[in-house]
């Protein structure tokens, strides 16, 4: 990190929106931890890939609570500071409508999502990628595999050829954790997480 990217921080607040975050940590995940977690995780690769814009983080560390949260107060949220506006605008962009199917979301960002949508999303999708190493239903695995393969690959390739690296990194480790399991005829659990992540 540059001298001016650590000038640009200096007045950075963040712990309003972590506060907020921790309404999450009810909300667990099948391949370990809780939703507050995977907003930091999703933060801390942005700023790996030395993402500092403050709409960017502060929404990265809240993107899932309107979407997990549905009786969530966004007044909460809209008043915290002079960028709560914004970041409600970015965390919208990336939360799936109702009436959305997942390619359809996805398909969305891709096409009419603003830049620091599409990182949000290559970035979330990148924290989600690493626990699917711990996760025993492969029918589960495989379909996300694919759907990153099919619809995240290609905004990584246009926001950020480094983050496209990682998650095509990903994506080879859980196809040979895919093999593995096959070659010890692993029976998968019948959870469907087609909400988990």
């Amino acid at each position: 990190m540059t001298t001016d990217q650590m000038e640009n921080l200096k007045d950075f607040r963040l712990a309003p929106y972590i506060q907020l975050a921790t309404t999450l940590i009810g909300k667990t995940r099948e391949g370990g931890g809780n939703m507050f977690r995977h907003q930091l995780d999703t933060m801390a690769i942005l700023v790996d890939y030395n993402y500092i814009d403050s709409v960017l983080l502060k929404a990265s560390i809240v993107h899932d609570l309107l979407e997990d949260i549905p009786d969530f107060n966004r007044n909460h949220l809209l008043s915290i500071d002079y960028e709560s506006h914004a970041v409600y605008e970015l965390i919208m962009e990336v939360s799936r409508l109702p009436e959305e199917t997942k390619a359809e979301f996805l398909t969305r960002i891709n096409n009419n999502g603003s830049e620091n949508a599409k990182v949000l999303k290559v970035a979330d999708r990148i924290s989600n990628m690493i626990p699917l190493g711990f996760v025993n239903n492969m029918e589960f695995v495989a379909r996300y595999i694919t759907e990153t393969e099919q619809h995240v690959n290609p905004i990584a390739a246009e926001v950020n050829k480094f983050m496209l690296r990682e998650l095509e990194t990903l994506i080879k480790s859980r196809k040979k954790y895919l093999e593995v399991f096959k070659l010890l005829d692993v029976k998968p659990n019948k959870i469907d997480p087609s909400d988990y992540y």
